[in-house]
């Protein structure tokens, strides 16, 4: 079992840039795939990015992709998502997730999730 806390949301203006962690506890961090979700009140939660259990290989949503960046570093257990060149519509709550199983965008492929850390973008 893993438990996840997520850090680093604020309010920053359009055109900034945020670096959000998520720590892990447990001693199998690095057997977990990671990603990061966000959501919007009143909208479902959305799939942003992942990435493999040794951070080989990622993968991200359209609407991200060129602007964050999620890596992971299994020493200090922690997962990361770079967001540059924020936009307006990048304001959410972002969760990070874990999972032993397939890799993939969908909620249920992912078997533990964090409370969250909001993200707010002024514009």
């Amino acid at each position: 079992q893993v438990q996840l806390v997520e850090s680093g949301g604020g309010l920053v203006q359009a055109g900034g840039s945020l670096r959000l962690s998520c720590a892990a506890s447990g001693r199998t961090f690095s057997s977990y795939a990671m990603a990061w979700f966000r959501q919007v009140p009143g909208k479902e939660r959305e799939f942003v990015a992942h990435i493999t259990w040794s951070g080989g290989s990622t993968y991200y949503a359209d609407s991200v992709k060129g602007r964050f960046t999620i890596s992971r570093d299994n020493a200090k257990n922690t997962v990361y998502l770079q967001m540059n060149s924020l936009k307006p519509e990048d304001t959410a709550v972002y969760y990070c997730a874990a999972t032993l199983g397939l890799l993939g965008s969908d909620l249920p492929q992912y078997d533990y999730w964090g409370q969250g850390t909001q993200v707010t973008v002024s514009s």
